[in-house]
Parts: structure tokens; sequence; C-alpha cells
């Protein structure tokens, strides 16, 4: 083991690794509820999530671990959870079943474009401003959510505006905003797992003041995951429809371009780039596409790579064994699932908030004084939340880049692809109106 994964040339040891394992585990557990808690508002399955999730995320980590030997953990990603149950299934009315059918196909898409050099096209394709903007606006999303769980904010009174202030003094609402105010000190005061401390905290808090019935135990035996797993095979052939197929192209645009920023970043920090280039990144980006077709199989939606692995770099992870040891613990997580009771609404709305604000970060580094970029980047970013949709989000973006580009005289810079994308999009836009 030790030479398999070079412990000493990278200067590390067993003991070392694990602890990085613990650290990276704690900084990302939070998933197991907060999945959950969003993917059953599609009347998927609780129980069954809460095991596809834990699952999903141990034999992603697995692979990455043993295969890529990487300190990248995975698990079902935030944001394109949110895409999933309130744009795809509840706003598209698609089954969830057919929904997880598109998560499988974007993941072998996925897989295919990493055996080819076709990934370093559209990679290439794609500029930097959208991607930017992308991740902003699906955090800006994430947090809408988040304040709709908490209460804060309300559909309002017909007549009047869209969304109105909560009853901000009603009890359940004065617990999140309780809990948002603990993570946020342990945000600030840089706890590692802030998120998921923040939730223990706020639902302890729930229960001492009776607004979160105590759970009937701590450990119980797994829950069946019969109810979503394999569910997806007999709706592959509901795929190929224009909705579907632009919810497979979200999918895969934001699970690619998510998973190569946290590859790099990760492994940036641990030190592993070389000539600023990562070695095995093939493998890395197989396990990501091997992991969401897994999830998807299970009953997630896509799993992917997860930057709170930092956390563990900074503990001093640099092998792939720090991900072995995530996935044990994702496994021995598994016989928690009474806490799902525990977790409320209220108790995630804080954690999809600091979600949001982690994303929304990426708008430091938009060319807001550069309005070609500007406008598309802008119009990508605030209509996600406004229209409750992230796929219509990217479609005005790439509708508005290459028209913007050209009116500045740039048009020889838009990649053929973009111009594609920008005839596809008017299309879907079109269709979905009609």
């Amino acid at each position: 083991m030790d030479r398999y994964f070079n412990f000493k040339e990278l200067n590390t040891n067993y003991r070392q690794e694990s602890v990085a394992g613990l650290t990276t585990f704690l900084a990302m557990a939070y998933i197991l509820f907060v999945n959950p808690s969003i993917l059953s508002a599609t009347g998927m399955d609780q129980g069954a999530i809460f095991v596809a999730t834990g699952l999903a995320s141990a034999l992603a980590c697995l692979i990455m671990g043993l295969w890529a030997k990487y300190p990248v953990a995975l698990a079902p990603g935030m944001g394109i959870n949110a895409f999933f149950a309130f744009t795809v299934v509840l706003g598209m009315g698609i089954p969830w079943q057919t929904a997880l059918a598109g998560t499988f196909i974007s993941g072998l898409i996925f897989f295919i474009l990493t055996l080819t050099k076709i990934r370093e096209t559209i990679i290439n394709a794609i500029p930097e401003q959208l991607k930017l903007a992308v991740a902003s606006g699906i955090g800006l999303f994430i947090a809408f959510i988040g304040f709709q769980n908490a209460g804060i904010v309300k559909e309002a009174q017909p007549g009047t505006t869209i969304v109105a202030l909560g009853d901000i003094t009603a009890p359940t609402t004065l617990l999140a905003i309780f809990g948002l105010i603990v993570t946020a000190f342990f945000m600030i005061r840089r706890f590692r797992g802030a998120i998921f401390y923040g939730m223990i905290v706020t639902s302890v808090a729930g229960i001492i003041f009776g607004l979160i019935d105590l759970p009937s135990g701590v450990i119980a035996p797994i829950p069946s995951l019969e109810p979503t797993f394999g569910a997806m095979f007999s709706h592959l052939g509901d795929i190929f429809t224009p909705h579907m197929l632009v919810v497979i192209f979200t999918l895969l645009f934001v699970d690619f371009f998510d998973t190569a920023g946290t590859l790099l970043a990760v492994t940036r920090q641990a030190g592993l780039l070389v000539d600023g280039k990562l070695p095995r990144i093939g493998r890395a980006l197989s396990a990501d596409s091997i992991a969401t077709m897994i999830g998807a199989v299970l009953g997630t939606s896509t799993t992917t790579s997860y930057v709170e692995s930092t956390s563990g770099v900074a503990a001093g992870g640099r092998t792939g064994f720090t991900s072995i040891v995530t996935a044990g613990l994702f496994i021995l997580a598994l016989f928690f699932s009474p806490l799902l009771s525990v977790v409320t609404p209220q108790v995630t709305a804080p954690a999809l908030i600091v979600v949001g604000i982690l994303m929304s970060s990426a708008l430091a580094e938009i060319k807001w004084n550069e309005f070609e970029f500007a406008i598309p980047a802008f119009l990508t970013v605030v209509t996600m939340p406004l229209t409750y949709s992230i796929s219509t989000g990217i479609a005005l973006g790439f509708i508005l880049y290459p028209l913007t580009m050209v009116f500045r005289g740039k048009y020889k810079e838009v990649h053929p692809i973009m111009y594609v994308l920008f005839v596809v999009f008017i299309a879907y836009l079109g269709w979905a109106v009609e």
C-alpha cells in the first residue's frame, strides 16, 4: 500500500492520510442529509435517497482513490441536485425516473468525452466568463431555495410583488435564522466541517425548544434502496425529447466544468500539478463520470468531485488513501438514518444559503467593465433564481454571448461550437414557450 500510493515520495503516511480522510468527510457529511431533503421534494423515497447518497459517495471515493490515486472525494453535487428536483422534475413535470435516466446518459457522454480529445475542444469552446456566470447563478438559485425553506421569503399576495418577506417571527423561521448565524460563525472561524456542525447545532436547538421531534434512535438498520434502485432503466426511452436533451446538456455542462475546476483546485493546493498540468487527469475525470452513472442507477442526482476535499488536503492528504478513508466513513454513516427525521427544511436551509454564498464567489472574477461579457453573464446569473430554472439561465447566456461578441466586433473569437449552441438554445426556448 505504501508503494502503491507513493507515501515516501509525497512525504505522507497512514496516520496523516487517515486524518485527512476524516477531515474531508466531516466537511461534506452534510450532503447525506441535505441531498435527501432536496430530492425527496420530487416524491422519491427519502430513506432510499439517503442510502443512494452514501453508497454513491463511497463507491465514487473508492474509484477516485484506488484508480486515480488523488485525495479527492465525491458525492451528489449541490446545485445540480436542486436543478434535478426543482427545475427538471417539479418545473418541467418530468418524472424523477426519467430525470435519473438523463443523469445516467450525461455521465455516459462525459465518460466518452473523457476518452477522446473532444474534451479539450469543448473546454476551449465555452468562454470562462460563461462558466463563472453559470456557477454564480446556481449559487443564487440554491440560496433562494434556502431562503424559501427557512421561511424568510414567501410567495407574495396576488396583485403585489412576486415574492415577499416571510414571517420572521415564526419559531421555525427563527430556528433557521439561528442556524444561519451559527453556520456563519463556524465558517468565519474557519472550522473544518462548518456546514455539518451548523446543522448539528441547529438540530439540537430545534429539539430543545420543541420544534423538532426527537429521533426514534441514532443507529438503525440501513433503509431499503429498492424504491430508487434501477428505476431509471425502464425510462431510458423517454429521454429523446427536446426538454430532456437540454436537461442532459445542462447536467453534462455543469458536471464537466465543475469537476475540472475542482480537480485543479484540490490538486494545486496539494502540490500535485506537474508543469501546471494534472497527471492522470483522464483517470480522475473518468472516475467522476463513472460515479455519475453509478449514482443514477442507485437513485441520486449527479455525483461529482467536491471542493471540500481541500479541507482534507489542508490536513495533509496527498494520495488516494485519503479518499479511501472517506469512502469507509460514508459506508459507516449509512447506519445513522434515524437522524434524517431531525434534519428538517429549517435545518438544511442555512446549508443551502452558505453553499450559495460559496458558489456565488465566482461573481468577483467576471469582467463587469466589458459589456460583451457582463450582459450575458448578468442575465445568466439573475434569470436562474427569477425563472426558477438553471437551464433557462444557461440558455439565455449562450444566446446572448455570441450576439454581444458580434456587436463588439469580436465574432472571430467565438468558437464555432458556440454558434451552434446559439441556434440550439433559441430553438429550445421557442419550443419551451409553446
